[in-house]
């Protein structure tokens, strides 16, 4: 199963050496790419630029603080049944500063909520690969995760 992050806004250094390491670690497991959507004149425009980026077979997360929240075993799950599912491709979604268009909601199959906090974006987009880097961890019965 591929993964695709889309994010909405511009890419910093702030959090790059991070991002490039878990991108790093998550190699070994599987695909993942990145997508960075830049910021639209309003929140239609920038929906569109993201529903082009997906697919019809694609099963998307858009990520959002008024989603379900998911424990990091819960999501590793999630992943498994995605794999076992024969997922082609896992699309993760963050939104502008402003949210997302509905027509983004209507289209994701899923909603997950990091926190009941808002975060930004860069932090997001390292929590994210972090938490994805985890779940296989999880999966593999690997040390990383600690219960």
């Amino acid at each position: 199963m591929k993964i695709l992050i889309l994010a909405t806004g511009k890419s910093s250094t702030d959090f790059q050496a991070s991002l490039l390491d878990y991108e790093s670690r998550i190699s070994h497991y599987t695909s993942l790419d990145w997508k960075i959507i830049p910021h639209g004149r309003n929140a239609k425009e920038e929906a569109s630029a993201i529903l082009n980026a997906i697919l019809e077979k694609d099963v998307v997360v858009l990520l959002d603080e008024r989603g379900k929240e998911w424990s990091s075993v819960e999501f590793s799950q999630f992943i498994e049944k995605r794999l076992n599912e024969s997922t082609p491709r896992l699309v993760f979604i963050i939104g502008g500063a402003y949210g997302v268009d509905e027509t983004i909601k209507t289209r994701a199959n899923y909603t997950w909520s990091l926190s009941k906090l808002v975060f930004p974006h860069e932090l997001v987009r390292l929590i994210l690969i972090e938490q994805i880097y985890r779940a296989y961890s999880i999966l593999k019965g690997e040390k990383y995760h600690h219960q």
